[in-house]
């Protein structure tokens, strides 16, 4: 190996790793703008949840409220971040629109893009929830995530917890599910 090669590749990897993260976080569905754009993907991805998770009618009908954000982007070179924006529905009409955001540092690459409902259980969690300027996952309310495909069980986890989250159809190269430091604020959106 000639001296510097080793150089040039790295960056030549750094580089392709780079472009390859832009067309994936970028690539096909861009994020929603208007509230019409928004309901209409929160549409398709309660279509995609009632198919994909076990028991979802029962989480939709004994929910409080549920916040529905598809499509979520995740993308990571040692420094990640992650975006959505969603639709805030009770008894099955938007009544607000939510942004998702988060970073993490450390040992990561990748990208991916993710469905996230999440069911807010007690009529309290939701109160907090709509009250709060930039909510936070994990510091402003504990969620209870359920894994797609895991076995786990919605109807128990709902039983015992304010506020479940379900991460489902998930495209892209990336591991992590967690939603724990995202912070929700609501957007302003007009109908």
């Amino acid at each position: 190996m000639k001296p510097g090669t080793f150089v040039s590749n790295r960056k030549s990897s750094i580089v392709l790793c780079i472009v390859l993260f832009a067309v994936f976080l970028f690539n096909g569905q861009s994020f929603a703008g208007t509230a019409k754009e928004i309901d209409a993907s929160a549409d398709a991805a309660m279509d995609r949840f009632y198919k994909q998770v076990k028991d979802a009618t029962e989480v939709v009908r004994q929910a409080k409220g549920i916040l529905i954000l598809p499509n979520v982007k995740k993308g990571a070179l040692i420094v990640g971040g992650e975006y959505g924006q969603g639709a805030l529905r009770i008894g099955g009409k938007t009544v607000a629109y939510y942004s998702m955001i988060s970073g993490s540092f450390g040992l990561q690459i990748g990208g991916q893009a993710k469905d996230v409902i999440i069911a807010f259980m007690s009529s309290d969690g939701l109160k907090k929830f709509r009250e709060s300027k930039g909510w936070e996952a994990g510091a402003d309310g504990n969620v209870a995530l359920i894994t797609v495909g895991a076995g786990d069980s919605a109807i128990t986890a709902m039983s015992k917890e304010p506020i479940v989250a379900f991460v489902f159809d998930v495209k892209g190269l990336m591991a992590d599910m967690s939603l724990r430091g995202a912070k929700f604020n609501k957007l302003d959106k007009g109908k």
